[in-house]
């Protein structure tokens, strides 16, 4: 559950709300405590590994949140329109800090006034990011369901959960006879780094009674056991385990649709403008293929979607952009293309965000999407 700074009272402070007079009553978090439920319904764990997520920017505690601006991307003018509104914490879908920053001043870029007058604003800044994408109601499965309401889809790149009961990649089970060499050999293996849950157990093998030994340990860890092991006679009585994690069911990046009925891609199209409030989108027929071939299946990812759909095979991929070239290699293969813009296919799952946020935050803070916000091409 979320909880307030201590317990929800009437806030009569100016600072944590300037906009409201200081007899108002109202309910408010912790910055803290907000993040730390909005990571809990999109764990950061479940972000790809070169994102950037999670809280960005904290103003120094106290700091308690009223008002929660969603955007797809934080500019100036939404910067402008989060202090107009109040808003004491800004969850920007794209990270607004990306990149490791050498030096933080005005005359560095517009990206650096944004950050500093934030901090100086006193607005904290939160990105989910690709652990949104990945979420099974997330932004991903909500551009999916552009295809029509009976297509089911799954995960192109399956998550797998993000806790294990053991530690280490692998596993390494060995015989030992002799209870001699079975204590010289496990002292040894105590002393490599990065190995444990070590476990003996009784065996019985060729009509003698041994010791089976069982260990968890890192790859590169691995190494030295198995040279530990070779060194002592008993590298033909091993066996090693690659641990994996179980998949998480409905979690991971991009989405492989299966239409119930095929559709000819016309009517697709249609769907996808309709479904996204869009005058036009940009396609890219695959070699041989018409506005009326049917599509039975559908690889979708919703920004830059390459990364993801490269290899998958489908009738039509459906994603925010892709370089010329992408596009060729693709249409080359007799697969179609349908490009949205980049945030054209994710800005319009801000308006579920805002659904599952006031029941996730349990309407202890005001969620408002941005009005400002919008992708930043046009046609001219």
């Amino acid at each position: 559950a979320l909880s307030s700074p201590d317990t929800p009272v009437p806030c009569p402070c100016p600072f944590c709300c300037p906009s409201l007079p200081s007899n108002s009553s109202h309910s408010h978090a912790g910055l803290r405590a907000v993040a730390a439920a909005l990571d809990a319904l999109a764990p950061p764990g479940l972000a790809e590994s070169w994102d950037n997520v999670g809280l960005l920017c904290e103003p120094s505690p106290p700091h308690a949140v009223r008002t929660l601006l969603l955007t797809t991307d934080l500019t100036e003018p939404v910067l402008d329109e989060a202090l107009a509104r109040g808003a004491e914490l800004v969850l920007a879908y794209h990270p607004p800090l990306f990149r490791p920053l050498r030096r933080l001043t005005p005359a560095t870029g517009w990206r650096d006034r944004l950050l500093l007058r934030a901090a100086e604003s006193r607005v904290g800044l939160y990105s989910p990011h690709t652990a949104l994408d990945a979420l099974p109601r997330g932004v991903n499965a909500w551009l999916a369901a552009a295809l029509g309401a009976s297509t089911s889809s799954v995960p192109i790149q399956p998550s797998t959960t993000l806790t294990y009961p053991t530690k280490g990649s692998h596993r390494v089970e060995f015989v030992v006879g002799q209870a001699e060499q079975l204590e010289a050999v496990l002292a040894k293996v105590q002393k490599i780094p990065e190995v444990s849950s070590i476990v003996t157990l009784p065996a019985r093998a060729e009509g003698e009674d041994q010791t089976r030994v069982s260990l968890n340990c890192t790859e590169k860890a691995m190494q030295d056991v198995m040279s530990l092991l070779s060194q002592n006679g008993l590298y033909h009585m091993t066996e090693i385990l690659l641990l994996q994690k179980p998949l998480l069911p409905q979690t991971g990046m991009g989405r492989l649709c299966k239409l119930s009925k095929p559709a000819s891609l016309s009517a697709l199209i249609e769907r996808i403008k309709n479904y996204l409030k869009l005058s036009y989108v940009r396609l890219a027929l695959g070699v041989g293929k018409t506005l009326e071939s049917q599509i039975r299946t559908v690889a979708v990812c919703a920004g830059s979607g390459r990364s993801v759909l490269q290899g998958v095979e489908a009738d039509l991929y459906l994603t925010g952009e892709m370089s010329h070239h992408e596009v060729l290699d693709v249409v080359g293969n007799g697969i179609s293309v349908i490009l949205c813009e980049h945030s054209n296919s994710e800005r319009g799952f801000l308006l579920e965000l805002q659904d599952m946020l006031v029941t996730h935050l349990e309407n202890k803070v005001n969620i408002i999407v941005s009005e400002i916000d919008r992708d930043p091409l046009q046609l001219a």
